[in-house]
């Protein structure tokens, strides 16, 4: 079985942590759903493409988040955490994911 990309890891962790806050109403939960995803993709990260590489993905997943706030003042909510999410995803694939899957169709 192949394993869920880096980037559906990450864009579902600001995606679900945010649903999760907002429907459960405990924005603490929500950050746990968001910190668990954020460490799994970074593990992840750091496996597939260096640790350069998942520090900047994680500073990235980080200025998602907190981004993410003042967007969603001028877009909406829901609109702001997608865009947010499709950012981290397509940083995520261009620099792990694109990586591991090239090296899986060379081997």
């Amino acid at each position: 079985m192949a394993k869920v990309p880096t980037a559906v890891v990450a864009a579902s962790g600001l995606v679900g942590g945010y649903a999760v806050a907002r429907w459960s109403r405990k924005r603490q939960l929500g950050g746990a759903v968001l910190a668990v995803a954020g460490a799994a993709a970074a593990q992840r990260w750091r496996r597939q493409a260096g640790g350069a590489a998942a520090g900047a993905l994680t500073a990235a997943y980080v200025a998602a988040f907190a981004g993410s706030h003042p967007l969603a003042k001028k877009v909406g909510a829901w609109p702001s955490v997608f865009g947010v999410a499709g950012a981290v995803a397509l940083a995520s694939w261009a620099v792990a994911d694109r990586r591991s899957t090239d090296r899986a169709h060379r081997a």
